[in-house]
This record gives structure tokens, sequence and C-alpha cells, in this order.
């Protein structure tokens, strides 16, 4: 962070107060060794913005380490072992025939139609691996299909066997107790639940319900490749392990110093790799939070393994707004990659490091990301001028930057909103914004539409994908007629007043101002006269007046900001709508 502000801004948010926590524990733990923090993620399906905060929390907390000078590592764990475990909606390329493949390794099964990826795991990690690196999120990937299938954690596996029993006691605490209810932010509806699921690999299996004793080994079938298997003997001398598939009845007896077709299961995976990788700090969502989850568990069975578990705060939801009429047209909760279409990097990583974890917040698809672009201009402005709050400044340092330097920005950043009501009334004709956003400040024009982008590319995919076909703005081609022959003498006053005053004020400030300002003349008042000067008939003449226009431009009572409007359409083209 270049400024001593921005440094010191650190030490007053959610962030700072962790990445203290995690380093005066890591230097307890392993001292002298890079911080290890850790997020798991599973490419069951589209990764949501939901599972985005398991990456996120660490992140911030990993580079503010970095911003320190200490060495870390953030680890994400690709669940791409998991078992396969339904058919997500609306997956492109993908149908009913899916389902056979329930119970195979994630990384076993196809990748949907038309796909460059070699299997289902690879597909759904390469949207996320690049909705990552948009957003300057430095990590180390590993994939537990690569672990596993390696050998890589035969002794973890082996030692789990052998302590089978111990595992087992620890396990059978929370199996005879019924849970207290949960109290959680619930989601409000099931494009939320799906969003705000944690890993995929958080499906609770601890290895219970075996007809020869407890078994944390899961082995998939070698006839089948399904963890549809139940294990009937080991032999701890031997290591020799027997199954029988449940589903075609395949038997197999295999050693498991050299087998390495499956895995423990989630409630004993999870804690031994917190000790193999020697993680200091890990989130877990509110699906882990109950008595007898895995992460509770886990707090317990990572001593079995010779570690501890990590600290970390229980993470609340992420909301969408807009969900509803996504969820409809898209087939599915809305991904990382999705938001980076509507919306530059810094905005999403803003909304995650300026609410702490436990606090749930909603990412806007709807007509709210035009306000939440006013707040962040608005955060922006202080930031600049040295006149916002420690705690605002530090999220907005983090996200505008990381410890690796800051994220391309926009050149010229104009109003979202306004990008957004040109891109609607143009359909994303670059001579036409051209044109409108140069004339919206004549002394400082824009004369390169590379200036105002990536905002503008971010408001016209907003405008294109997500604001419905009946609230797009159609400007009139030629002018009702029939409605300019009815207007009463003061609605034809006004509309002089406004074609009077229409060049000198052309601009977007001038025109801000001239169109507020017809009412008041009308009325016998300045036009620069203000609120507190004025009485309150003035605004209901003002919303008359606006929605005379919206009607004799647009065909509607409402529209993009008049000013804004105005502009798009141009001055001649105003002048023959309203019947001059």
């Amino acid at each position: 962070m270049a400024d001593s502000s921005a440094q010191s801004a650190q030490h007053a948010d959610w962030v700072s107060r962790y990445a203290d926590e995690v380093i005066a524990e890591s230097e307890r733990r392993a001292p002298g060794k890079p911080v290890v923090v850790a997020s798991g993620l599973s490419p069951s399906g589209p990764i949501h913005l939901g599972n985005l905060r398991e990456v996120m929390t660490p992140h911030l907390v990993a580079d503010e380490i970095r911003r320190r000078g200490h060495e870390v590592r953030h680890l994400i764990s690709w669940d791409d072992f998991d078992r396969y475990r339904k058919v997500p909606n609306g997956v492109p390329g993908t149908d009913a025939s899916w389902a056979e493949h329930i119970g195979k390794p994630l990384t076993s099964v196809p990748a949907p139609a038309g796909s460059a990826y070699p299997n289902w795991a690879e597909h759904f990690k390469a949207a996320m691996v690049e909705a990552l690196g948009a957003m300057g999120v430095e990590f180390d990937g590993i994939s537990q299909t690569a672990q596993y299938t390696a050998g890589t954690y035969r002794e973890q596996i082996l030692h789990a066997m052998k302590h089978r029993g111990d595992i087992d006691a620890i396990l059978d605490q929370y199996r005879t107790k019924k849970a207290p209810a949960k109290k959680q932010q619930k989601p409000q509806d099931e494009a939320e639940l799906e969003a705000a699921e944690g890993s995929g690999a958080a499906s609770e299996d601890d290895g219970s319900g075996g007809t020869g004793g407890y078994y944390p080994y899961k082995p998939f079938c070698g006839e089948c490749g399904k963890d549809l298997t139940t294990v009937t003997s080991y032999d701890d001398e031997t290591t020799e392990l027997s199954y029988t598939c449940t589903l075609d009845g395949f038997t197999e007896t295999v050693r498991l110093t050299e087998f390495n077709r499956g895995k423990l299961v989630w409630k004993v995976d999870w804690p031994m790799r917190w000790a193999y990788e020697g993680v200091i700090f890990e989130p877990s969502g509110v699906d882990h939070s109950s008595p007898g989850s895995s992460f509770q568990v886990g707090g317990q069975i990572v001593g079995i393994f010779g570690g501890e578990q990590p600290i970390g705060p229980m993470y609340a939801f992420v909301g969408i707004s807009g969900m509803a009429k996504m969820s409809s047209s898209k087939g599915g909760v809305p991904t990382p990659g999705d938001a980076l279409e509507i919306m530059e990097p810094q905005i999403l990583r803003w909304l995650y490091a300026r609410r702490r974890p436990n606090q749930s917040f909603k990412i806007a698809f709807d007509q709210e990301i035009q306000r939440l672009y006013d707040e962040w201009d608005k955060l922006a402005a202080k930031v600049a001028d040295d006149s916002v709050l420690p705690a605002d400044a530090a999220a907005y340092h983090r996200a505008v930057g990381t410890a690796a330097g800051e994220l391309p920005r926009t050149e010229r950043p104009l109003p979202y909103r306004t990008l957004a009501s040109v891109a609607d009334v143009t359909a994303g004709d670059a001579e036409q914004t051209l044109r409108i956003l140069a004339e919206l400040d004549p002394e400082n024009p824009v004369t390169d539409l590379a200036t105002v982008r990536p905002r503008l590319d971010k408001a016209e995919a907003w405008i294109t994908k997500y604001v419905p076909a009946e609230s797009r703005t159609i400007v009139r081609t030629e002018p009702d007629t029939e409605a300019l022959a009815a207007l009463d003498e003061p609605s034809r006053e006004s509309i002089r007043l406004l074609l009077e005053g229409l060049d000198e004020h052309w601009s977007l400030d001038g025109l801000t101002h001239h169109v507020y300002g017809v009412p008041k003349v009308q009325a016998g008042f300045p036009a620069d006269a203000t609120a507190k000067e004025l009485p309150p008939e003035i605004k209901t003449a003002q919303r008359s007046f606006f929605a005379l226009l919206y009607h004799l431009l647009v065909g509607r009572d409402t529209g993009p900001r008049l000013p804004t409007l105005l502009l798009a359409v141009g001055a001649d083209r105003v002048r023959k709508l309203l019947g001059a």
C-alpha cells in the first residue's frame, strides 16, 4: 500500500484483526515457516457467489499478511475426488443421462457436451480459476484426485485405519445426541440456499453404517467406479481391505499400502488435511456450525493426526437481489464469472471486504447495482480527499488492489447509471455512445471509449443480460401527434421553456439543472431556487413534467435519467419528438 494513510487504515478492520491472530498462531505452531490459510471448493457444478466467500475470507487475510512482509500460502483444495452427488439444474450440455455417473469421483464424470475440458471437475474449476485471476486472488491449487491417486496420503490413511476405533468413539459422541435447533440466517429461497452451500464435500459422511465395524475409508468400486461400496474387513498387519459394491455385487480384496482408488470419508478427510498441510486459518460455512458437523468433529479428530484445528470464522450467507428473474432466465444461481460480467473486480472484492464474515449481504443483479456503484464512487471521492473513515478506507484499499499491486481500473469512471442509460438507448452502438459521452461534459469530453472501459462494458452487459425487455428504453421514431395535440396550455409552456434553453444547457450538469428548473420558472421561481425556498407542490409539478417528457420521448411514464436520455436522443430529435 503506497501511502501512509492507506497503511494506517489497514489496522481498522476485521481483516487486520484476523491477520494479527493468524500471524501469532502461526508463530506458535510453526515458527519460521510460511503462514498457511486454506479454502475448500467442490467443482460439483457451477461454483456460486456464496462459495466465493469461502475463498475471499482467507484471501483477504492472506493478502494482509503478505502486505506485512510475511510469506503466506493460500491453499485452495479442489475437492474433485468427491462423489458426484446430483445433476445440477440448468447446466448447458447436460441431460438426465448424467445421473448414471452419480457416485463416481467428479474427475471421472464427463464434462458437459461441447466443453473443452477433460472432465466435469476441470470444466467447473476453469471458470472459477478465471474469475479468481481477474480478482487478483493468489493461491496454490491442490487437486484431491491427484493427491489420493498418487498415494500422497498413504501414511495418513493407514494411520486413520489403525486408529479407527478412536475416530469412531469421537463420532459416536454425536450420533446419539439430538442436535439443538440451529440459530442461523435462513436463505430466502432455493436459489440462495444453493448459493450458500459451502464445499460440496460437506455431505457429512462419517463412514458409519457398515456391517463389519467402523471404517473411515471408502473405496471406489473396481467394476462400476462408484463409491456405493461397503468395507467388510481390514487387517492392520497386512493392510488387506475387502469390500463389496452394493450396486453390482462386485467384491475385491486390496492392500492399502498400494491401493489408491478410494478416499477417507469427509469427516476424517478434512481434519487429516488440516494436519498434513499445517493449516492455521480456514473459515467454515453455516452448514458446518452445528454440533456433530464436520468442522466441530474435525476439531477433535485432527488431534489423532497430530495437528490442531485451524482458527477461523463461520461465514454467513451471500444472497442475490434480482435472483427470482435470473433463476428463471438462466436456470441457476450466479457465479463469480456472472458477477464480473456486470461489475468491475474492485466492486466485487469490496462487497466481501467491507462486511465481516458473519454478516450476510446481497449481490445486486437488478437496479440496485446502480446504487451500489454510486456508493462506491462516493467512497472513492472520500478516499481521494481524505475524509473517509478508517474502516471504510481499509475496505476500499483491499478492493482496489493486493500486495502484488493495484488491479487494472477504468481510467475515467463515469457514473454506472449514466453508462447503463446510454447503453440502453444506443443498444451498444459505439459511434452513438461516443457522441453522447462526449457531450456529457463539453469542457472535458470523452474522446476515446477505451478511457471509460471496462466500466462501460460492464454496464452494457447488465443492460443486455439482466434488464427485462419490457424495461428497456425504446425512443419513439415519430412524434406522438395525438398526445401533442391534446396538451393543455401549461404543458405546452413547459415544453417551450425546455426547448428554448436546450442548446444553452447541452451537457449533463446543464440539462440536469434545466429540466429541474423548468417547473420552478413556470411557477414564478428562479431556476436555481433550492428546495427550502420552494413550496411542496413544486416537486409534484416536476414529477408531472418528467412523466410528460418520458411519454413523448419513449412512450412510458418512466425511463433513464432525463438529462442522460436527452443527450442520448440528441437535440434535433428531441425537438422533433416534442413537436418543435
